[in-house]
């Protein structure tokens, strides 16, 4: 009986990464010799149940170690944004929302800016930066906002 119980515990401890990385279940019988199962002393009937157990565990494991696919972010693989504000720009600050003639929407995080003449749906770029980070440019004389996504 502490043979039995001993085995069970071992091959429900191996770890579920092993059982993962296999496409299919591996039978006791292909794992431990004739001499191992004997010692177990398991019926054929215990044996094809306690496979099917354990075959069950592992594809669920397996299904379960899988990642869900990754959502769709902004990064540097995508270029500059080319387009113009919708409406009247006289300046930003963190909350600040540009909406874009594209469809787009950022929100100012770091930066502010008070312009001494109010621009007219000007003409933008938003520019890439490094770790994930995006840089809303009105003119090139002027400091960037750093931005990110919001639609």
């Amino acid at each position: 009986m502490k043979t039995r119980l001993l085995l069970a515990a071992m091959l429900l401890s191996t770890p579920p990464l092993a059982w993962s990385q296999q496409r299919d279940y591996l039978p006791l019988e292909q794992r431990l010799s004739a001499e191992q199962l004997q010692q177990v002393g398991l019926s054929a009937q215990q044996l094809q149940l306690l496979n099917r157990m354990l075959s069950e565990t592992a594809s669920v494991t397996a299904a379960a170690a899988t990642p869900p696919p990754a959502p769709m972010q902004i990064g540097l693989e995508e270029g500059p944004v080319h387009s113009s504000v919708q409406g009247t720009v006289e300046g930003w600050g963190p909350g600040t929302v540009f909406v874009l003639a594209n469809g787009q929407q950022w929100k100012v995080l770091k930066g502010q800016m008070r312009l001494r003449t109010a621009l007219q749906s000007p003409e933008i770029d938003v520019i890439p930066g490094i770790a994930g980070r995006w840089f809303l440019q009105v003119d090139e004389d002027l400091p960037k906002a750093r931005v990110y996504r919001i639609l």
